[in-house]
């Protein structure tokens, strides 16, 4: 029973010291964490999500959660009696899908506060249209027109330097308002990546449905787990990339390129999957950095 003990603890132990020159790394440093996916269906994944981000926060990181909430859009779009319809992954929005989209990611913005409330930190729910936060132009897809799908062309940080100052942890849904004042949606990555480079964030981090990176997707000892800049680039160049990956990728070098430090595709389904890359020495996504970076 002591040696159980013994071993049970000690390894407990190893976690803490492994996780500790990270801590002492990022302390005070910006985290956008890009929050979406079958991780918020599921409410104990989600539970598990927002453990990890507040759990960010107490030990002395700043962390901004970007959300999505594209299932449950589909949902109530469904329940009005309308079809979805997407052209390259993006939604079709007229002025009707628009209101749905509005008021659930606005429920979807509230629950997040409240999850985050009750573990004991402070935060604030907000959308790109507060503070005029994000500012967009129409978005087209293949030179189609979309509706109100936006392109983000400006982020005003002060209201998210003034919630961070006064020890808020803010949670953004990825509204944003053109120069007219019209409401336009924005893609959840889209709008962590335009925020994390304004905020010059250390680190970006992707919550998605896959592992990260692999060279043939059908090869599981393909992963990669580290790439810099220009290795992802030539990953595109070659044809390895496609389908639904690309965007992601581009945001990715996007991000590097614009001066946040390093950014990272996880899978949210996977418990803990922000904790396990954040502070640990192997992580468990995939990690992107710039070409002249030291690991």
């Amino acid at each position: 029973m002591e040696e159980i003990y013994k071993e049970k603890y000690l390894h407990k132990a190893e976690v803490l010291i492994e996780a500790l020159p990270y801590i002492q790394r990022f302390n005070r440093k910006v985290i956008v964490v890009k929050y979406g996916g079958s991780a918020m269906a599921d409410e104990e994944l989600k539970k598990n999500v927002i453990k990890d981000v507040t759990l960010l926060k107490l030990v002395g990181f700043k962390p901004i959660v970007v959300h999505g909430g594209g299932k449950e859009i589909s949902s109530w779009i469904k329940k009005v009696g309308k079809e979805s319809e997407f052209i390259n992954g993006l939604r079709v929005t007229d002025a009707e899908t628009m209101e749905i989209a509005e008021m659930v990611l606005g429920k979807v913005n509230k629950s997040l506060v409240s999850m985050v409330t009750e573990l004991g930190v402070k935060a604030v729910g907000i959308s790109g249209k507060d503070g005029g936060l994000l500012t967009v132009q129409k978005k087209y897809a293949d030179g189609k027109d979309i509706g109100f799908v936006g392109e983000v062309t400006k982020v005003d940080t002060k209201i998210l330097e003034d919630l961070l100052e006064k020890d808020f942890l803010p949670i953004v849904a990825p509204i944003g308002l053109d120069k007219d004042f019209n409401t336009y949606n924005i893609n959840a990555d889209d709008a962590a990546c335009a925020i994390a480079k304004a905020m010059s964030a250390d680190k970006l981090a992707f919550l998605t449905d896959i592992e990260g990176v692999y060279k043939n997707p059908e090869d599981p000892s393909t992963f990669i787990s580290r790439l810099t800049v220009s290795e992802a680039d030539s990953l595109v160049e070659k044809g390895y990339i496609g389908g639904g990956m690309l965007p992601k990728i581009a945001n990715c070098t996007d991000a590097i390129k614009n001066g946040v430090n390093r950014v990272h595709i996880l899978d949210g389904r996977r418990p803990h999957s922000l904790l396990l890359e954040v502070f640990t020495d192997t992580g468990i996504g995939t990690m992107f950095f710039r070409d002249d970076d030291r690991l």
